[in-house]
């Protein structure tokens, strides 16, 4: 099952890097040469594009964050219960040690005067 799901997240992992590379940049190229066709209103224009292509980054986005997440649930089964997570390991109780009383400080020598 790990296999799978590390291919898989191989796969989402690449679809989504090109993805993230077609999409057009929002900085300073965005007013030139953006196509023709019209007040972007169809699903090739400009605009209909960018919506598709926003909206695909985001659903693979997402199923690379559900596969990571499966695998770590994978990862997580194999584990013992003692080693599962250290917010559930209760600390070793032991008996507290004798509160020590300080020593009285000692005076600074001072040399007298002559």
């Amino acid at each position: 099952m790990q296999t799978v799901l590390l291919v898989a997240e191989v796969i989402v992992a690449l679809v989504l890097i090109i993805l993230v590379m077609l999409q057009r940049s929002e900085g300073g190229a965005l007013g030139i040469g953006g196509g023709g066709g019209g007040g972007g209103m169809g699903l090739f224009s400009p605009r209909g594009a960018a919506d598709v292509m926003t909206r695909s980054t985001a659903i693979t986005a997402a199923l690379f964050f559900l596969i990571c997440i499966g695998l770590n649930i994978l990862a997580l089964q194999g584990r013992p219960e003692s080693a599962r997570s250290i917010l559930l390991n209760q600390p070793a109780t032991t008996t507290p040690a004798k509160p020590v009383t300080p020593a009285a400080p000692a005076l600074p020598s001072v040399p007298k005067p002559q």
